[in-house]
């Protein structure tokens, strides 16, 4: 069984720039937004990915690391794609469509880590979550529930920072010893090498069936 992270914060907290450190090889990036990285180091990057590109590469799994960068827009896109369908029945689609992803990062090998990069919104009691398509969609799936580990990419007077426990309003997590400050640079490679360790998950670098 694989691991899955997720990464939240507002456009412009680092996220993208976290991937920084990797190396082409270590890494593969399922760009849904269509958009270049924030830097000039080339990475194995598919643009515009979808669903089924995503789903076929997760089950290869040829690497030890995946990225899904502004993951938002499956559901974005598909809402779009089904703008006509009147009635409740295209929300519980976008759901499964979601939750379906999550199931298929979560059964890649047990050293590999998929890392879902998606953008916040609050609820009604200014609660920090991932960014969906209303209420309805919600109310059938809780996205952050469904990872163990969720960091908050915030920029600080100090620069570009996760946070690693929450405050009561995000909802970043993580478990006990995993990280030994409440934030820490926004290093995602950092980050890859410290889960690796915690649960005793080979290290980057080769073939994901060795």
């Amino acid at each position: 069984m694989g691991v899955s992270v997720l990464i939240l914060g507002r456009s412009g907290s680092g996220k993208s720039t976290s991937l920084r450190n990797f190396e082409p090889d270590e890494i593969g990036i399922f760009d849904v937004a269509g958009k270049p990285l924030p830097f000039r180091k080339k990475l194995n990057v598919v643009h515009k990915a979808s669903y089924g590109i995503i789903h076929q590469a997760l089950k290869k799994n040829v690497l030890r690391a995946y990225v899904v960068d502004d993951a938002n827009y499956l559901m974005a896109f598909q809402n779009f794609a089904l703008a006509n369908q009147t009635g409740f029945g295209k929300f519980t689609t976008m759901a499964v469509n979601f939750e379906q992803l999550l199931e298929t990062a979560n059964s890649t090998n047990e050293d590999t880590i998929t890392y879902f990069l998606m953008h916040p919104e609050f609820d009604d009691q200014g609660r920090m979550k991932p960014k969906s398509i209303g209420k309805m969609l919600d109310n059938q799936l809780c996205i952050e529930g469904m990872f163990p580990i969720v960091l908050v990419a915030e920029r600080m007077e100090d620069g570009y920072k996760f946070i690693t426990q929450t405050d009561g309003q995000t909802c970043a997590k993580s478990p006990m010893g995993l990280f030994d400050a409440p934030t820490i640079d926004n290093d995602l490679k950092m980050v890859d090498t410290a889960i690796r360790g915690y649960w005793d998950m080979k290290p980057l670098g080769g073939d994901a069936s060795e």
